[in-house]
């Protein structure tokens, strides 16, 4: 759906190759995507490898996501 809405207007409707450019303007969104993902993932397996290795801040975590869900059944049995 992005591609159909987005990418049109960066190729000319005057050319005769005009799916070649969608699909090459396709081709690099997609590999930029990759990468950006990719660079995510390796953060956060970083991230995860020095949080699962310190059992205080595994227990905040814990405390904290308990009392987001205790908030939230709150607000769903008042509202």
């Amino acid at each position: 759906m992005f591609f159909v809405a987005f990418l049109p207007q960066f190729v000319p409707a005057d050319e005769s190759g005009s799916l070649g450019a969608m699909l090459r303007l396709s081709a690099v969104f997609m590999a930029l995507t990759f990468v950006v993902f990719a660079a995510y993932g390796m953060c956060a397996a970083a991230v995860r490898h020095r949080l699962l290795g310190r059992p205080r801040v595994m227990t905040g975590i814990r405390r904290g996501f308990a009392a987001c869900f205790v908030g939230l059944s709150a607000w769903l049995a008042v509202g």
